[in-house]
């Protein structure tokens, strides 16, 4: 049956609009498939595992009290004997020294002021001279800078000139006293009493555990650890003063104070390398047999800490930590920016966090995120990078695939 007039009509119009929708909507569409964003890209994280060290193994002391530390690492490496404040004998000294430098601070190389010298530091020169003390001469008159003070008190350890300074410094010993308390309490240093300047008094006690956060403390002070490092000197109306330290030099030891009593004491520190790394650590041994003794045992107690610590391989630059797939297919890596190591103690666990970021299109070389190693109290960041440029997927691509157009993935 012939179509009407009108039927053509509508077919007409019907071709007609529809190729005119069709022509629209391809306008349409080509841009917004050509110049749509491609979807983001999921990193697929590959977190390393680390093997946890050997555990370190030590044997301190059995008498007395001892401890030692590493600056930078987590609470006592180790410790042993009591724990119970023992006579501190001359490490008291490091108390006045600190004490004194707070209230009256000296730059490296700075002499400080003049103090002159008068009956009073003589009669405490033959007041300490009476009681066995380790003592350097005076003459009332002499001139000595604080610095030189300082010298006298720790590296011979010279009594008579810890009350000198401190009595100078406080204008009397009570003073001195009531400032020392208070400079230990604001450094939450409970376990330290002092009774006087220089250790003498069986009074000034103190733990093993607060002695080596005290030992930190002075090698903190650039002036305090310049000196108590220094194997001799001379000074005017002196001559050569020796330290008491014997083992500066010997096993890194690089300070800080003996002291005599009934027992011998003495804080030190030293520096060990352990792999590329050096470690700077801080012990103390209290009430041994005698100075040969206990610089034997701390000799060991420095040769169990550098076997103790060990050099652990984190990561390798190039490293794949994440990796990349794009829906057109192309793949590319996160990989580490750059090698890694970390220096533990003992058998510390080393755990690892990845994080990257997702991807659209990215250049080869931009940093995508990290991974961070986790070694108790050290954290080691490492940049991640992208291996490979990811470039987009051309017209073809997303001509075939609409629901570029509506983000989808």
């Amino acid at each position: 049956m012939p179509l009407s007039r009108r039927q053509i009509y509508r077919r007409r119009r019907i071709l007609v609009f529809g190729t005119l929708f069709a022509v629209l909507g391809g306008i349409a569409y080509l841009p917004l498939t050509l110049f749509a964003p491609v979807g983001e890209t999921d990193a697929a994280i590959a977190a390393p595992e680390i093997a946890t060290p050997a555990a370190a193994e030590t044997a301190l002391p059995g008498y007395g009290a001892s401890a030692i530390a590493a600056i930078g690492y987590d609470g006592l490496l180790a410790q042993a004997g009591t724990t119970d404040p023992l006579p501190m004998a001359s490490v008291t000294k490091v108390v006045t020294a600190l004490t004194v430098l707070e209230a009256h601070p000296l730059a490296v190389g700075e002499p400080g002021p003049s103090i002159t010298m008068t009956s009073a530091d003589v009669g405490y020169y033959r007041d300490y001279l009476a009681r066995n003390g380790s003592v350097e001469p005076v003459k009332a008159g002499q001139v000595y800078t604080e610095r030189e003070l300082l010298e006298l008190m720790l590296i011979p350890s010279a009594n008579n000139y810890s009350k000198s300074l401190a009595v100078w410094a406080f204008g009397s010993l009570d003073a001195y006293l009531s400032a020392a308390r208070d400079w230990l309490t604001a450094h939450g240093l409970s376990g330290i009493t002092v009774v006087d300047t220089s250790g003498l008094d069986p009074g000034s006690a103190a733990t093993a555990a607060d002695l080596v956060t005290l030992g930190e403390l002075a090698l903190q002070n650039p002036v305090v650890a310049e000196i108590v490092a220094t194997p001799s000197t001379s000074l005017h109306d002196v001559g050569t003063i020796d330290n008491t330290n014997k083992l500066l030099g010997s096993n890194g030891v690089d300070g800080i104070k003996t002291g005599t009593l009934d027992g011998a004491n003495l804080l030190f520190s030293a520096t060990i390398t352990v792999g590329s790394r050096e470690i700077d650590l801080v012990g103390v041994v209290l009430d041994g047999p005698d100075h040969g003794t206990i610089n034997s045992a701390i000799r060991s107690m420095i040769e169990q800490a550098q076997a103790g610590f060990h050099e652990v391989p984190l990561v390798t630059a190039g490293t794949v930590l994440a990796s990349y797939e794009t829906p057109w297919g192309e793949k590319a890596d996160a990989v580490a920016a750059q090698d890694a190591t970390v220096v533990v103690w003992g058998d510390t666990p080393i755990t690892a966090q990845v994080t990257a970021d997702d991807i659209r299109l990215a250049a080869k070389g931009v940093e995508l995120g990290s991974v961070v190693f986790t070694a108790g109290a050290q954290t080691v960041t490492v940049p991640l990078v992208l291996s490979r440029t990811v470039e987009d997927p051309g017209p073809w691509w997303r001509l075939g695939h609409p629901e570029i157009i509506f983000g989808m993935r």
